[in-house]
């Protein structure tokens, strides 16, 4: 009786569990990265509550001299915003298509408009009558729209790292959980914007 086993009968089952174990570390990875966002929603649920809390019961919310905010600029911030959702969503799908270029020029379109994104509020910023210190208003307008802001930069550097890793060859063929990651962070950015805006913009 042939008690020989072939080198591929090895093989397999070794591949099959690197794969399960790496299949499961990417699991629970994305699932600690969803608490983590689960725990930045309830930082910007109570700047929200703060916000509609102070607008309904002040008696002068606006500065004086200030009647309200410009809304076109911020609008088209917006659409910009909102639009790069799309692009790193066909980003995601070119790299699970193993299409590095399509990847990258997706990604980079993000960046760039994530950044035209956050010099347009530093211009709006710039132009604005009033400060952090002016009254309610502006400490609750800088408030959420800088943590806001932030949080846009910090999506953009994730993107530069994810773009700068592609560049490494074969790193992205253990797992796509560094841009998944990123692109669902970058999603909870800008639903958080809408709400701002909303909040901000609209409702004033």
């Amino acid at each position: 009786m042939d008690s020989s086993i072939a080198p591929e009968q090895v093989q397999e089952p070794l591949h099959s569990a690197v794969a399960e174990h790496t299949h499961d570390e990417e699991g629970n990875s994305m699932f600690g990265f969803i608490v983590f966002l689960l725990s930045e929603s309830v930082i910007f649920l109570s700047f929200f509550v703060g916000y509609i809390v102070y607008k309904t019961s002040a008696t002068d919310w606006l500065p004086e001299g200030v009647s309200g905010l410009e809304v076109r600029e911020p609008a088209i911030n917006t659409v910009v915003l909102v639009s790069s959702s799309f692009v790193i969503y066909f980003a995601e799908k070119a790299l699970e298509k193993d299409n590095l270029t399509w990847f990258r020029i997706f990604l980079f379109a993000t960046m760039a408009m994530g950044t035209y994104f956050v010099v347009g509020q530093g211009i709006e910023w710039n132009s604005l009558e009033f400060g952090f210190t002016t009254g309610v208003f502006g400490g609750t307008f800088y408030l959420l729209t800088g943590f806001h802001g932030l949080h846009v930069m910090t999506g953009i550097l994730l993107q530069g790292i994810m773009l700068g890793r592609s560049f490494i060859p074969g790193n992205y063929d253990n797992g796509h959980f560094g841009i998944n990651a990123t692109s669902l962070f970058w999603h909870f950015v800008d639903v958080i914007w809408i709400i701002l805006f909303i909040l901000i913009y609209i409702w004033q």
